[in-house]
């Protein structure tokens, strides 16, 4: 069953919400040579907060706006829970709201 764009749009909000509340937001913009990674998540040019905050949220928010359709399924949750690992923030919330936007696309 394909989630509602409305369900998935507050929470993309509530993860953008988490991530400036524990100072994982980003002010500046990516330099441009940071947009063309290899790598998943963007690893070889980004860090994982980074991705979540130039790629995943605008790509995910594309969507809602040109009714797009969603993945099948989402993995950012168990990335998130290898990169917040040793990351010096309070993820907990957020890892937890990632997890329930994996949820989202695999119901």
């Amino acid at each position: 069953m394909t989630p509602d764009y409305q369900t998935v749009d507050a929470k993309i909000a509530a993860i953008e919400i988490e991530m400036k509340r524990i100072g994982m937001w980003q002010d500046e913009p990516l330099k441009p040579e940071q947009y063309d990674f290899r790598s998943a998540f963007g690893a070889d040019t980004m860090a994982f907060e980074q991705w979540l905050e130039f790629i995943f949220i605008p790509h995910v928010r594309d969507m809602i706006v040109t009714r797009g359709p969603f993945p099948s399924e989402s993995n950012v949750a168990a990335q998130a829970l290898r990169e917040f690992d040793t990351s010096g923030f309070d993820t907990a919330r957020l890892q937890q709201l990632l997890q329930e936007f994996d949820d989202l696309l695999q119901a």
